[in-house]
C-alpha cells in the first residue's frame, strides 16, 4: 500500500482530481482537508490556505496515480509525493486491493 500526498488551491480542484481518480479506480480512497501552507515560490515566501489529499492506492497502481496527477494538477510544479505504508491492518489492505483490481 502506497499514501500520495498532494495539495491543490482550492476545494473544487481537490475534490475534482480525486473523484476522478476514484471513479477510475486507481485509488481505493482519499481524505481531503484545508491547510494553512507556507512555501517558497519564485523568490518569495507565500502562505497560503490550500486543500490537501492523502491518496490511498496499491503499489502496483502507484505509477498510474502520479502520472495521472501530473496531468490533472491545476498547479505547475505540484507536489506530489509517495510514501509506502510500512504496516498496514490486513482486512483494509485486502480491501483496498480488490477495490483498485476491480474494473
Amino acid at each position: 500500500m502506497v499514501l500520495i500526498y498532494t495539495t491543490f488551491p482550492n476545494r473544487e480542484d481537490c475534490m475534482r482530481v480525486c473523484k476522478q481518480l476514484l471513479e477510475e479506480r486507481k485509488i481505493a480512497c482519499f481524505n481531503a482537508f484545508q491547510i494553512q501552507s507556507g512555501y517558497w515560490w519564485e523568490g518569495k515566501m507565500v502562505e497560503d490556505q490550500e486543500w490537501a489529499a492523502i491518496l490511498k492506492t496499491d503499489e502496483t497502481r502507484e505509477d498510474e496515480v502520479f502520472e495521472a496527477l501530473k496531468k490533472l494538477h491545476p498547479y505547475s510544479t505540484p507536489a506530489i509525493i509517495c510514501i509506502e505504508a510500512k504496516k498496514v491492518d490486513r482486512d483494509y489492505l485486502a480491501w483496498l486491493v480488490s477495490t483498485v483490481s476491480s474494473e
